[in-house]
């Protein structure tokens, strides 16, 4: 009986060796939500954070700083006239601003470091690979996106001549809708296009060569496509949009890439948030926990967007993590922290 009896207890073992703990720390079942600043006439799609503080600006041009340490927030405008600002950037303590429309106008602080005229002229989205060296994207002008780049720390912007880009296709711009059509990680670069073509803009050396790759995204229409993208790493990398008219279809609004953005698959239609405006990874994730956000609610993934379930019914425009449990969002009306839970 003993021999027996071992044997059965050394199965057990074996069995029990190989089940994997679940060491997914980011399974989260619900998020609170806590209101920093609140106005009916407010409009924020381009929000930036260090470990200090949270800066906000507004669609009219007002920019809202809040100190994460003291829990306050101040308001002021750093120009005469209104901007619709759009994408935003925090470089030390430099803060880049761009209007859209024409004439784009950028600035750092309070100086206008770059400003462009033309009827088509509408810039999307802007971030930086260091102190010294940025980038901002818009809409074509001519036939190729429009891209500029800075190198000496956003005193000056020079605008790649489209000699140097992969030609756009009709139809094929951008949106601003959350200020993360740019993803930078090392030396590399993303940028999503959206309209009746959506693609992945890519560089490998900070916007000295370029390449251009193939979405499933929904498209088609100039409403439709990639509203933002994120990567955890050179390989596993997310995108997200649909079609803003049609926030309830899900078909094609996700697409995921383990290649570095060479090839994309679509999610599943049954289990896609629909349209959403902006994606982050979880911080510490191993790539498997995704937060979306959009103006129908707030949406999560455990399995690297694989499936999705829905956390809350409010809206937002876009949001950044500070941390792997706590988020900074803003939209329509308000300014809120996000605390993730299990």
């Amino acid at each position: 009986m003993i021999r027996p009896m071992i044997s059965i207890i050394l199965t057990v073992l074996a069995v029990s060796s190989c089940k994997q703990p679940d060491s997914n720390p980011h399974t989260f079942s619900r998020v609170d939500i806590q209101s920093i600043f609140e106005d009916s006439l407010l409009n924020v799609r381009a929000i930036t954070l260090n470990n200090t503080e949270l800066v906000a600006v507004s669609s009219i041009g007002d920019v809202f700083r809040f100190n994460l340490d003291q829990n306050n927030i101040f308001k002021h405008r750093f120009f005469s006239d209104s901007l619709n600002i759009r994408s935003l950037a925090l470089v030390k303590n430099d803060l880049f601003t761009m209007s859209i429309g024409s004439p784009a106008l950028l600035h750092k602080n309070s100086e206008l470091v770059y400003s462009e005229s033309h009827p088509d002229a509408f810039y999307d989205s802007m971030a930086f690979w260091n102190r010294d060296e940025g980038i901002a994207m818009g809409d074509p002008t001519e036939d190729c996106l429009s891209i500029l780049i800075t190198r000496d720390g956003g005193q000056h912007w020079d605008k790649i001549p489209c000699s140097k880009l992969p030609k756009v296709m009709e139809g094929e711009a951008a949106f601003a809708a959350s200020d993360t059509n740019i993803k930078i990680l090392g030396n590399r670069v993303w940028i999503a296009s959206g309209g009746t073509v959506s693609r992945i803009f890519y560089s490998p050396d900070k916007g000295n060569s370029w390449t251009v790759f193939k979405t499933p995204i929904v498209q088609g229409m100039p409403t439709a496509g990639l509203y933002s993208i994120d990567f955890y790493d050179s390989n596993n990398g997310i995108g997200i949009g649909g079609d803003y008219t049609q926030p309830k279809a899900k078909l094609n609004t996700a697409i995921l890439t383990k290649n570095g953005g060479k090839t994309w698959s679509a999610v599943d239609q049954e289990t896609s948030p629909g349209y959403r405006s902006c994606v982050q990874y979880i911080p510490n994730s191993e790539a498997r926990g995704v937060v979306a956000v959009g103006f129908e609610g707030i949406d999560y993934s455990a399995d690297g967007g694989q499936t999705w379930n829905s956390l809350s019914k409010e809206g937002f425009y876009t949001f950044r993590f500070l941390n792997d449990s706590i988020a900074f969002a803003a939209g329509r009306g308000r300014i809120s922290k996000l605390i993730f839970k299990k």
